[in-house]
C-alpha cells in the first residue's frame, strides 16, 4: 500500500479546497432553475417568471422557470430539497411550505431541515369572487345566499394545500356552513371552470383574479387582507365586513437544498433583493395587488415566518377536522 507523504495530502487537500472556493467565486456560470410546484399560469408562477427576469442581471444568468406541479406542491418542494446543494435549483414557494407538514403524512421534506432559507418575496392578499351570473351581488347578499343554499353551492380550489384550498377552508369555517369544495389540479383548470361557469365560487390570490375581476368576468365580494388593496378599491376587506380577523396573505419565499455553499447563499441573497428593487417587479406586483416585501429579504426573516407558521396552521387544521392525505 503506498501512502502519500503528509505535506503532500495537505497539498491536495488545500488544492480541493481552493477549487471549490473558486468555484463558488465564480457562481454562476450558467443558468439557474426556479422550481415552481405548481402549474403554469398559477398566481405562484406569475411571481416567478416576473422575479426571474429581475433577478437576471444581478445574476448574470438567465432564470429558467421550471413547473413541477402535483400534491399541493409537494412534489415539486421535495424535489429541491434532494437536489444538489450548488445553488442552481432554486424553489419559488408560498405558505404552503409550512402546512404541507399538516395536510400529508409524509410532504417528502421537512421545513427546518431540508432547505436553507433566502428570503420572502411578496405577501399576496386573497380575493373571495364568483362566476359573473352568480346571483349575490355583494357580500351580504353572497353571505345570505351561501347559508341559504349551502347544499347547492360548489367552492372550486386548486388541490390540497394550495393557496384557494387554504382560503377556502378558512372562508368555510368563517360562514359556519359545509360547502361542496372541488378540488383541481392546479389554479388554471379551477379559474377556466368558474370563468365557464362550472363551478361557483373561489378564493384565491389577486396575482390571478385582479385581471378577471376588472373584465368584470367575475364577481367579486371582498380582500382577505386587514386592508383595501388600491387596485381594488372598491372591494371591502372580510374584517370589515363583519368577519372581524379574518386574513390571510399568501406570502411567497425562497428557498435553496440544505448544505448549498454560504457565499451561493449570499449571492442569491443579493439577487433577490436587487430583483425586488427593480421598479419593473414593483410595477408588476402593485398591479397584481401583491406586496413586495424587500425588508425580509433576507434568510432571517424567511426562517423566522417559517417557524411561527408551521405549528400554527397545525392547530387550525386540527380544528377544522382536516385529515392527513
Amino acid at each position: 500500500m503506498t501512502f502519500l507523504p503528509r505535506t503532500l495530502s495537505a497539498l491536495l487537500a488545500a488544492g480541493a479546497l481552493l477549487a471549490a472556493g473558486a468555484a463558488q467565486a465564480e457562481y454562476p456560470e450558467r443558468p439557474i432553475n426556479m422550481v415552481v410546484p405548481f402549474s403554469a399560469g398559477g398566481p405562484t408562477d406569475n411571481v416567478a417568471r416576473s422575479l426571474a427576469e429581475a433577478m437576471r442581471p444581478t445574476l448574470g444568468q438567465t432564470v429558467v422557470v421550471e413547473n413541477r406541479a402535483g400534491a399541493g406542491g409537494t412534489i415539486g418542494t421535495s424535489y429541491v430539497g434532494r437536489a444538489e446543494a450548488d445553488g442552481y435549483t432554486v424553489l419559488l414557494m408560498h405558505l404552503g411550505f409550512t402546512t404541507a407538514p399538516s395536510l400529508y403524512k409524509d410532504p417528502g421534506y421537512d421545513p427546518s431541515k431540508s432547505f436553507e432559507p433566502v428570503g420572502l418575496v411578496v405577501d399576496v392578499p386573497m380575493t373571495v369572487i364568483a362566476r359573473e351570473d352568480f346571483p349575490p351581488n355583494n357580500i351580504k347578499e353572497m353571505v345570505e345566499y351561501v347559508k341559504a343554499n349551502k347544499d347547492k353551492v360548489s367552492l372550486a380550489n386548486a388541490g390540497i394545500g394550495a393557496a384557494s384550498h387554504l382560503c377556502g377552508t378558512m372562508l368555510i369555517d368563517a360562514l359556519g356552513v359545509d360547502l361542496l369544495t372541488i378540488p383541481y389540479k392546479g389554479t388554471g383548470p379551477a379559474m377556466n371552470d368558474l370563468l365557464g361557469k362550472q363551478v361557483d365560487m373561489l378564493c384565491d390570490q389577486t396575482t390571478n383574479t385582479t385581471q378577471h375581476i376588472n373584465a368584470k368576468k367575475v364577481k367579486a365580494y371582498a380582500v382577505t387582507s386587514l386592508k383595501r388593496v388600491p387596485t381594488l378599491s372598491d372591494l371591502p376587506t372580510m374584517d370589515e365586513s363583519g368577519f372581524k380577523g379574518f386574513q390571510v396573505g399568501i406570502w411567497h419565499g425562497m428557498w435553496v437544498p440544505k448544505g448549498t455553499p454560504q457565499p451561493v447563499v449570499d449571492k442569491l441573497v443579493k439577487a433577490l433583493q436587487a430583483g425586488l428593487a427593480d421598479p419593473k417587479f414593483k410595477e408588476r406586483m402593485a398591479g397584481l395587488g401583491a406586496e413586495v416585501l424587500n425588508d425580509e429579504a433576507n434568510p432571517k426573516a424567511l426562517d423566522a415566518k417559517v417557524q411561527q407558521q408551521v405549528p400554527q396552521w397545525a392547530e387550525l387544521f386540527k380544528k377544522a377536522g382536516v385529515p392527513k392525505q
